[in-house]
């Protein structure tokens, strides 16, 4: 699938913190595809999110190719484990959309799982020995 996505100027700016589980999620899911956008339909809210490696964008259904709202900058640097929240920026192209926000924050998670049981795992599975071990 190939979509041209445009954006408005950016009408606000914020920071703020994703889940862990939430981001790792993402990556595994964007790691496993073979493009470099992971596509993830939110149908709770008509919504679709495209990840890549640098930034997550929401699309609104009614206004197809046009972003809403786009999470950038993620400081994974600054995480000392896996399990810590990833700072991010929220980049805003609409006014008013802080319960967008809200929803996308409860709803793309819940897609995201969504998607992990629908995704096949490709290549084959080695079992490491490690030393010591009685396996």
């Amino acid at each position: 699938m190939e979509i041209t996505c445009y954006r408005d100027n950016e009408k606000s700016r914020e920071s703020r913190e994703l889940l862990a589980d939430t981001y790792n999620l993402a990556i595994t899911l964007l790691a496993r595809s073979d493009n470099k956008h992971l596509f993830v339909p939110i149908r709770s809210m008509q919504y679709m999110a495209i990840v890549d490696a640098d930034e997550f964008v929401f699309i609104d259904g009614e206004r197809k190719c046009w972003i809403d709202i786009a999470w950038q900058n993620f400081q994974r640097k600054k995480r000392t484990t896996l399990v810590q929240p990833i700072t991010y920026d929220a980049v805003y192209y609409r006014e008013s959309l802080s319960e967008i926000m809200t929803r996308l924050q409860r709803e793309f998670p819940l897609a995201l799982r969504a998607l992990i049981k629908k995704t096949p795992l490709k290549g084959s599975a080695h079992i490491l020995r490690f030393p010591g071990s009685t396996d």
